[in-house]
């Protein structure tokens, strides 16, 4: 044995202590001092193999649970493009999509509804913020046909024949809970008998700011009579005296529950336009001042709608503070 190798003995020995343990906490058997074994190194699995623990649950005997809670496969198979332009799938499931977020919307803003009848206003203000990511989600949904050119919207436009946007029932149930009401705007509606019963039903309840008004005036604000005790039906027209209410209230404490209340709806007002406003250009870019496939005035008749402003007093009550 060298002089190297004996030097190399002695400082092996020389970690093991007087106790039997080495200068890392081990005995000689492995085990620590308080007994528990060292990890010992394991060698690698072949790459891409999985554990029993690690592996997901591969066989259902039937459809997966994902798809019994999602229903995917209905939701992949409700696209039937009626030409054969690729692009209409894309306009196709835009629109489809549209629809969906239409739905969740109409959900937070009635869960806010009843949630002001009962002067629960933090659920309220809860649903009306996830309203407002919700809203912003729906106006990028205009991204993919944001830049149709007229040739491109022409290729498949015929296949829409005289369907329009203004005949969706989801989205006309937004606009009543908005206050937008009208009755003849149930007439497209007649020969569906769930939906119909459904809009009549909204045009017939308070809206989301018929709410709103209540409560202000359960909490003593002087909304006049005639707006409180107006049919649910009519659609909504501006009031001085409920602009003047909402004066009073941001002249006050900037962190007061209802002035908060007031600037959730305002984002909810400010997104609605935008939305509009979304529409007006895509339609503008895509078709210029044609009329509409639904027979209306096309661009003139959106343009009339993105002028309007939601909640409106919450808008004009700002000039007066």
């Amino acid at each position: 044995m060298s002089h190297d190798d004996l030097n190399a003995q002695r400082e092996r020995q020389d970690e093991i202590r007087q106790d039997g343990t080495r200068q890392d906490g081990t005995r000689q058997d492995g085990t620590r001092q308080d007994g528990t074994q060292r990890s010992q190194a394991r060698p690698h699995a072949d790459e891409g193999a999985e554990t029993a623990v690690d592996a997901p649950h591969l066989d259902f005997g039937g459809t997966t649970p994902y798809e019994d809670y999602v229903q995917a496969d209905v939701l992949t198979h409700l696209q039937h493009p009626l030409s054969d332009d690729p692009g209409e799938l894309v306009f196709l499931v835009t629109t489809q999509v549209m629809e969906l977020w239409f739905t969740v919307i109409v959900h937070e803003w009635e869960t806010a509804s009843a949630a002001l009848r009962r002067d629960d206003v933090p659920v309220a203000m809860a649903a009306l913020k996830r309203s407002v990511r919700e809203l912003e989600a729906l106006n990028h949904s205009w991204t993919p046909l944001a830049a149709l050119t007229p040739a491109q919207f022409n290729s498949y436009r015929s296949a829409l024949g005289d369907g329009s946007g203004f005949q969706s029932a989801m989205y006309r149930r937004m606009e009543f809970l908005l206050g937008d009401k009208s009755k003849s705007m149930l007439v497209p509606h007649r020969g569906a008998p769930r939906v119909y019963a459904e809009l009549e039903k909204a045009l017939e309840e308070p809206s989301l700011y018929d709410e709103v008004l209540r409560l202000l005036a359960r909490r003593g604000l002087p909304v006049p009579a005639e707006v409180l005790d107006r049919a649910p039906s009519v659609k909504y027209k501006p009031s001085p005296q409920v602009e003047e209410v909402w004066a009073e209230l941001y002249s006050g404490d900037q962190n007061a529950e209802l002035v908060r209340l007031g600037e959730a709806l305002t984002d909810v007002g400010e997104l609605v336009w935008r939305w509009r406003n979304d529409h007006l250009v895509a339609t503008r870019r895509a078709m210029g001042a044609k009329s509409g496939t639904g027979g209306s005035a096309g661009v003139a008749w959106l343009e009339k709608r993105a002028a309007k402003n939601v909640f409106p007093e919450l808008w004009t009550a700002r000039s007066s503070v």
